[in-house]
């Protein structure tokens, strides 16, 4: 990790790298980083604590396979 962020368009990256999650991973959480890379679970936390590790914290998007926003996000307590 650098320490920076990247610009990202949720939509753009749900169509080219979270659409073809749909048939196998509906209503699971995705993590999609710049590059394409994904992160699948049932658990929205265990999607963030992967993401943030792996990617960088601000450097993925949150989605919910299937839908076009994510109405609530758990917040992990450290």
């Amino acid at each position: 990790m650098n320490g920076e962020t990247i610009s990202l368009d949720i939509d753009q990256l749900y169509q080219h790298y979270g659409k073809a999650l749909e048939k196998d991973h509906y209503g699971k959480y995705v993590a999609i980083a710049a590059d394409g890379r994904v992160i699948v679970s049932k658990d929205d936390i265990e999607v963030v604590s992967r993401a943030i590790n792996e990617f960088g914290s601000g450097n993925f998007v949150l989605c919910r396979v299937g839908y076009r926003y994510v109405n609530k996000i758990r917040v992990a307590r450290c």
